[in-house]
C-alpha cells in the first residue's frame, strides 16, 4: 500500500483528512477521486512531467489531494507559506516557474498580486476569485480515472528565508512509480514511530513547511489518518486529542511552551492517554520544557533533528534524552554524523564543530537552486557527498550529538565564543517569559556583546522591571561574559506558524541605523 488509490480500494470510506476545528472529513475514496481529477485537469492544461504545481493554501482539508494530483503528474510540488506578502509569494511562484497555482479564497489578498502571472492553471479553494477560477467546478469536468502514466512528483521546497531571500532545495525526479512512492521515507517513518494504516496523527503545524508536508504525506501515503487544525491553539490541541484520540502529533517546542502555561485544572482535565508518539524538532526545546512535557505526557515525547533539505538525521526518545539531556539523538538509519572544525578535519568527542551528515543514496543528494556558491558552501571540502545545514555541535563518546548554535549566530565576544541557545534556554526557565531570542550586536570594545529579546508571558507586566529581574536572574545561572548586556521587551516575537525564529530579521533591526529596535531595555 503507498499512495490513496490502494488504499481507496481496501477501505473507501475511511478518513483519510480531518479538520480538527469543523469536523469536515476527506474520505480515501474522496482523495482518490479528487487528485485524479486534479491530475487529469493539469494533463489538459499541458503540464508535464517535470513542471511545476504550486499551492498557497493552509491546513484546508484538500491540502493533500492537490498534492497527490502533483505526485502523481510527475510534477514538482511547491508550497508557499501563506504568510508571507503578495511580493514575496510572487518571488516564490515566479522562482520555482510554476505552470499551475491553487490557492485559498480567504488569501484573496495575496492571490491578487499573483493573477498576472503567466500561468496555465489558476484554482481557487472555496470560490473563485479575481483572476482564479473555483477549484471545485473547475475539477469536476473531468473523470476520477488515473492519467495513463503517473510517474511519481516530487518535493521543491524553499526555506525559510530567514537569511535572505528563500533558497529552492531542489532533486532530480526518481523516474518511478508513483505506486512505488518513497520507500525510504515509509521504511524510516514506519521504524522510528511505527507508523501503519490505524495511525491517527493530529497535525497543527502547517502544512507548507517541510516536516508536517512530509510526515502526513508518509502516514497518507501508508494509509493513516491525520488530523489537520487550521492553526495552533493550545487548550484547542488538548480539546482535539480528546476528541480524535490521535496514536501521533506532530508539534513544536513553541507549542509545547504553550500548552505548559495553561492553567492546572485545564491540564489535569485533559486525556492524551491516546499518544504513543509525539514527535518534535523545527527548532531546540529547551531543558526544561521538554522535561515538563515528558512529566506531563509521559516518555512519548521524540525529537529528531533534520532540515528542508533533508540530507540527514537524527532521532532521540524520551528515555535517551532523560538520560543525555539537551542532546538530539544519534544518527537515524543510513546516515553518519560527522562533526569538523573550519578545515574539515574530523573532531574528537565533545569538540564543537560544523555538523555534516553522510547518507546512502542518491535520492539525499540536493541542490539550491541557480545558487552554486550557497549549494557549494554546504559541502565538506574533502568530502562533497557530506552535507551541512550550517549547525554547530558535538558528539559524546556515544555517538549522541547535542546542538550548540548554527554558524551565522554564534556570539565572539572579546575572542569568547557564546552559544546563544544556552542563554535561551536559561532564559526560558522564568515564568514570565513566553518566548526570547538572544544575538550578538556589535560592541566597540568586545566586538559583539549579548542581546536578548523577550515576549512576556503577560503582555501587561512592566518592560523595565521585567528585563532588569531577568538579567538578574541570569546572573546565577550563566557565567558573568554570557549574561545580556541589555534585554528588550517586545509585543510577539517573529516566528511562523512552524516555530521557526525569524533571527536574522529581528537582529536586523539592531544593526539598521534607519530601523531603530523597539522595546525597554535595562
Amino acid at each position: 500500500m503507498t499512495y490513496p488509490s490502494a488504499h481507496a480500494a481496501m477501505f473507501p470510506d475511511k478518513p483519510a483528512v480531518v479538520v480538527a476545528e469543523s469536523g469536515e472529513t476527506l474520505t480515501y475514496r474522496e482523495l482518490d477521486d479528487g487528485s485524479m481529477r486534479l491530475a487529469q485537469l493539469l494533463h489538459a492544461a499541458g503540464l508535464r512531467p517535470g513542471d511545476h504545481l504550486a499551492v498557497l493554501v493552509g491546513n484546508h482539508l484538500r491540502f493533500l489531494e492537490v498534492y497527490w494530483a502533483a505526485m502523481r503528474s510527475g510534477l514538482y510540488f511547491t508550497p508557499v507559506n501563506t504568510y508571507l506578502t503578495g511580493s514575496e509569494a510572487r518571488y516564490v511562484v515566479e522562482n520555482c516557474q510554476a505552470s499551475a497555482l491553487v490557492v485559498e479564497s480567504r488569501l484573496d489578498d495575496v492571490a491578487a498580486e499573483l493573477a498576472d502571472l503567466p500561468l496555465s492553471v489558476r484554482l481557487s479553494l472555496d470560490g473563485a476569485i479575481p483572476g482564479f477560477d473555483d477549484y471545485t467546478t473547475a475539477v469536476a469536468g473531468y473523470p476520477a480515472e488515473p492519467l495513463a502514466d503517473e510517474p511519481l512528483g516530487a518535493h521543491l521546497l524553499y526555506s525559510s528565508g530567514s537569511t535572505g531571500r528563500p533558497k529552492a532545495i531542489t532533486r532530480e525526479l526518481t523516474g518511478k512509480h508513483v505506486s512505488e512512492g518513497n520507500e525510504a521515507l515509509r521504511i524510516w517513518i514506519n521504524q522510528a514511530y511505527e507508523v501503519e494504516p490505524g495511525t491517527v496523527c493530529l497535525s497543527p503545524a502547517p502544512l507548507y513547511h517541510a516536516a508536517p508536508l512530509s510526515f502526513c504525506a508518509a502516514i497518507s501515503s501508508i494509509g493513516g489518518t491525520i488530523v489537520l487544525m487550521e492553526r495552533f491553539d493550545a487548550a484547542g490541541a488538548l480539546d482535539a486529542i480528546s476528541r480524535y484520540r490521535p496514536s501521533h502529533a506532530l508539534l513544536v517546542p513553541t507549542m509545547f511552551i504553550r500548552l505548559l502555561r495553561l492553567d492546572d485544572a485545564t491540564k489535569a482535565a485533559a486525556d492524551t492517554s491516546s499518544l504513543r508518539y509525539v514527535v518534535h524538532g523545527a527548532s531546540p526545546c529547551p531543558a526544561s520544557v521538554k522535561r515538563g512535557m515528558i512529566e506531563w505526557w509521559g516518555p512519548v515525547i521524540h525529537e529528531y533533528y533534520a532540515g528542508s533539505e533533508d540530507n540527514g538525521s537524527t532521532l532521540i526518545d524520551s528515555r535517551e534524552w532523560l538520560e543525555r539531556p539537551g542532546s538530539v539523538g544519534t544518527a537515524s538509519p543510513g546516515c553518519t554524523v560527522h562533526v569538523c572544525d573550519a578545515l574539515g578535519r574530523e573532531q574528537p568527542a565533545g569538540t564543537d564543530g560544523v555538523i555534516y551528515f553522510e547518507t546512502d543514496g542518491a535520492e539525499r543528494a540536493f541542490e539550491y537552486r541557480d545558487e552554486p556558491a550557497k549549494t557549494a558552501a554546504t559541502r565538506h571540502p574533502d568530502h562533497p557527498t557530506w552535507t551541512t545545514l550550517g549547525d554547530v555541535g558535538h558528539l559524546d563518546a556515544d555517538g549522541y550529538l547535542y546542538l550548540t548554535d548554527r554558524t551565522d549566530y554564534m556570539i565572539i565576544s572579546g575572542g569568547v565564543n557564546i552559544s546563544p541557545q544556552e542563554i535561551e534556554d536559561v532564559l526560558i526557565e522564568h515564568p514570565v517569559v513566553l518566548d526570547v531570542a538572544v544575538f550578538g550586536i556589535p560592541d566597540d570594545e568586545f566586538g559583539e556583546q549579548v542581546k536578548a529579546v523577550v515576549q512576556l508571558t503577560d503582555p501587561a507586566g512592566d518592560p523595565t522591571a521585567v528585563a532588569a529581574e531577568l538579567r538578574e536572574f541570569a546572573r546565577g545561572r550563566l557565567a558573568r561574559h554570557k549574561v545580556p548586556r541589555t534585554v528588550d521587551v517586545i509585543e510577539e516575537m517573529p516566528r511562523s506558524p512552524a516555530g521557526k525564529l525569524y533571527k536574522r530579521r529581528l537582529r536586523d533591526t539592531y544593526l539598521s541605523p534607519r530601523s531603530p529596535a523597539r522595546g525597554t531595555r535595562a
